[in-house]
Parts: C-alpha cells; sequence; structure tokens
C-alpha cells in the first residue's frame, strides 16, 4: 500500500507486490552475508558476490561464486538456508504462513497474491493449500534430514551431522543444489557419496517432491492416491517426470559406460545415472565430474536443465507441463489432428501454435536467440572469469559449448519459458512467477 501525489492510497498489482518483496529479500539477505560475521576471514564481503548469492539462494538457482562451506560462516549459511526456504516456498506463503500462526485473517487481495505466487489458478481454497504447502514441508524436510542424519552424524558427530542434514534436506526439498561439502574439497558437491544409497535416494526423493509441484501434492491427496481421479495436470506433471528420470537414466549410462561409469558396479553404475538425470532438471547437485563427461551427456543435461520441474513447485526450467502439450502439438500437427487430445482430455491446439513472424514481436526474442542460438558468444554476460566444470583446465578448448551449458542452466532454469510457442501460449497451467531452479556449480568452477 502506498500513496500518491493527492495522499490517496494506491494498492500495488500483485505481481508488483511479489517482486518487491523478492527484491527486499534479497537485498536484506545480501546486507548480512556483506557482513564480517558472514565471513570465514572475518573481513567485508564484496557485495556483487553477497548480492548474487543472495540473489542465487532466494531464487533456488544454486549458482555461486565461492564454496559454500570454506567461505561463510555458521551464521553466513544459516543466512543462506533462510534465503533458500523462502524462495523455495513462496515469499507469500511463508508471510500468509506468519499471519495464519498469529491468529491474523487473509483477506481477498492477499488470496489473489498468493495464487499467483503458488502458481494456481484458483482463488477458492488457496489458503488450505498453503496450509497444506506448510505441513508437507515441514513433513518431507524433517524425514529427509532424519535421513541424512543416519549417514552424516557418524561422520560429522551428531550435532554437525544434525545441521549439516537439516542444511542439504532444505537445499535438496527447494530445488537449491546448495552443499556444504566442502570439507571433502571445494566444489565436490555430493561426489563423496556417489555410492551411498540412503544419501543419494534421500536426495532424489527431496528433489522430486520439491519439483513435482504443490498443487500435485494437494490433488494427489484430494483423490485418495487414485490416480483414476487425478486431474489432466497431475497426470502430464507425474507421468512425464517419471519418463523422463528413467529414459534420462537409460541415456546417461549409454553415453558414459564407456567414459566415467568404468570400473563401477551394477548398482553404483544404476545410482549415478538416475542421480545424474533426476538433479539437473531442478536442483544441481552432482555424484560425478561433468568435466570429465562426454559431449553427449552435457548436451542431455543441457535439455533436461531446460525442461525443469512441474508448475507450481520449486523447480524451474519450461515445466514438464510445457514440454508434453508441445511433444503432443506436434505429433497433433503431424497427424493434422484438429486439437490436442491427452487421455480423454482435449486441449485446443492454438496453445502451442503461433503464426510465423510472431516470433520477433517478442520482447526476448532477440536476447534468446544470442543466448541460445547465437553461440552465446556475449562473454560478459557472466562477467570475466566465464570458466566453468565443463571448461575446466582446458579439458575442452571450445568455449562456446561451456558457455552454452552455462546459459541453460542459468537461463533455463529461471522459470520463463524458452520455447517461443510457450512464451504466446494462452497461459499454460505451466507459466508461475519466476522462481528460479537450477543446476548449481556442477564440480568446481565459479563464475
Amino acid at each position: 500500500m502506498t500513496k500518491n501525489r493527492n495522499g490517496k492510497k494506491i494498492r500495488l498489482k500483485e505481481t508488483q507486490l511479489l517482486i518487491l518483496g523478492y527484491l527486499l529479500v534479497i537485498l536484506v539477505g545480501s546486507f548480512l552475508l556483506s557482513m564480517p560475521a558472514a565471513s570465514r576471514d572475518g573481513e567485508w564481503t564484496n557485495y556483487a558476490d553477497a548480492l548474487f548469492t543472495a540473489t542465487s539462494s532466494t531464487c533456488v538457482t544454486g549458482l555461486v561464486t565461492a564454496d559454500t562451506f570454506l567461505k561463510w560462516t555458521g551464521f553466513g549459511q544459516v543466512v543462506i538456508l533462510i534465503l533458500i526456504q523462502i524462495g523455495g516456498l513462496g515469499f507469500m506463503t511463508v508471510i500468509t504462513t506468519t499471519l495464519m500462526v498469529l491468529g491474523r485473517k487473509i483477506g481477498l487481495y492477499e488470496r489473489k497474491i498468493l495464487m499467483q505466487s503458488a502458481g494456481t489458478m484458483r482463488l477458492s481454497g488457496i489458503v488450505h493449500l498453503v496450509r497444506r504447502i506448510t505441513i508437507g514441508t515441514a513433513i518431507f524436510e524433517g524425514a529427509g534430514a532424519l535421513l541424512l542424519a543416519t549417514r552424516l552424524c557418524p561422520k560429522l558427530g551428531f550435532w554437525e551431522g544434525l545441521y549439516s542434514s537439516v542444511f542439504h534436506s532444505v537445499s535438496a526439498f527447494c530445488n537449491a543444489g546448495y552443499d556444504l561439502m566442502g570439507r571433502y574439497g571445494a566444489f565436490g558437491s555430493l561426489a563423496a557419496f556417489s555410492g551411498d544409497w540412503v544419501v543419494c535416494l534421500t536426495i532424489m526423493g527431496l528433489i522430486f517432491m520439491g519439483g513435482i509441484g504443490f498443487i500435485v501434492w494437494s490433488d494427489v491427496l484430494d483423490c485418495g492416491f487414485n490416480p483414476k481421479k487425478f486431474s489432466l495436470h497431475t497426470k502430464i506433471a507425474l507421468y512425464g517426470t517419471t519418463a523422463l528420470i528413467f529414459a534420462g537414466a537409460l541415456l546417461f549410462w549409454l553415453f558414459e559406460k564407456s567414459n566415467l561409469l568404468v570400473g563401477k558396479s551394477a548398482g553404483e553404475s544404476f545410482l549415478i545415472c538416475m542421480f545424474m538425470s533426476v538433479t539437473p532438471r531442478t536442483a544441481g547437485f552432482a555424484t560425478i565430474d561433468y568435466a570429465a563427461a562426454t559431449d553427449s551427456s552435457l548436451l542431455l543435461t543441457m535439455f533436461l536443465m531446460l525442461v525443469g520441474g512441474s508448475s507450481g513447485g520449486t523447480a524451474g526450467g519450461i515445466k514438464v507441463t510445457t514440454f508434453v502439450v508441445i511433444i503432443l502439438g506436434v505429433v497433433s500437427s503431424a497427424r493434422s489432428d484438429g486439437d490436442i487430445v491427452i487421455g480423454k482430455r482435449r486441449l485446443e491446439k492454438n496453445l502451442v501454435n503461433l503464426p510465423r513472424g510472431d516470433f520477433r514481436r517478442n520482447p526476448y526474442y532477440e536476447r534468446d536467440r544470442a543466448v541460445f542460438f547465437g553461440g552465446y558468444r556475449h562473454r560478459g554476460f557472466f562477467g570475466n572469469k566465464h570458466r566453468r566444470a565443463v571448461h575446466r583446465n582446458n579439458s575442452r578448448p571450445n568455449p562456446d559449448f561451456a558457455n552454452n551449458f552455462n546459459a541453460a542452466h542459468a537461463y533455463g532454469q529461471s522459470g520463463r519459458a524458452v520455447l517461443y510457442a510457450c512464451v504466446y501460449s494462452k497461459q499454460t497451467d505451466t507459466h508461475q512467477v519466476s522462481r528460479g531452479k537450477n543446476t548449481n556449480r556442477l564440480n568446481g568452477k565459479t563464475f
């Protein structure tokens, strides 16, 4: 609420309030991270690095300029953890939960904002949905922390292991990709646990539950876990996600069986491939050295990063539902069918069709083309330090490949559609306020 020159109150639009809210969270977080208490060297952190880290944490992208464990103190890590939780759940979800705990009533204006934040198109039942999101998040993150603690507490001690378990549980569920494994090597992510079934399956489960979407949770509960009663959105999200996970794992195995998987047991190879398929789409943890991966695996990773997770969750990308609708639209066009049919449901074909020439009216057209189809030659986009995992130690002399890989995980996981047909579609249920999801600093290089 603000006032104009005449003293009259002006109510901000829902999207304006969300943007201002996230901006405020980022600015406060960046100031806290720049303080000497947040840095292990006890000095003020360069504000650009603090701002980048705060933005990355709030937008749950997982990109970093320094190793989280080696750079930040416990205070700084807690600030990052809070920013991740706010960004994962949504700014308004956290505010509304606080108001409900304090006994405040949620008005129509707040409900509209919640509808935008949660990524749902229905105003009715939004407060109930927020309550489910809060309770479900606490259950999943708590269960994940307990499972991780069974492996980390024996290694790190009870309190340090418990803290690390909570941090990784929140980071995985919110699809942030931040880790505290720098004690085993800078930017090593979860490479030290590549063969640990408990750690890897727990992280994958948390990533899946956070990325599948809060709307899917609610629908599954309302339907009593009966697949026949699931909504079309839930079916597409669940079936599409499952197909992408297993198809991606199979392709990773084919691409890496003579490379990274040499000398690995069948069980560890399966675990690595499944992890490689789950984490790029939404989170950004890694159990392998992407600098040593084949080009085919990197291209597959880029594709999975661009697809992302499901609507209304903690993941980013163009969304699974959008991707499935586009594929079915292509199939429908090839068959000269009138509309897109999914099961017994019909979608209008103009959801994915766009007349030729309309692309150039897109305000993002030139930038999108430069990023994805121009070889990403604008090196200044990420600053001078453009080296990343796939460009480490000059193992890949072509910087354009590394830059395109960076563009895919940073840009494709931002929550805004990359495929122009999606940008202009009639607001399918895959469109929501951007809460970037990412693949983070894969095995060791920073900007």
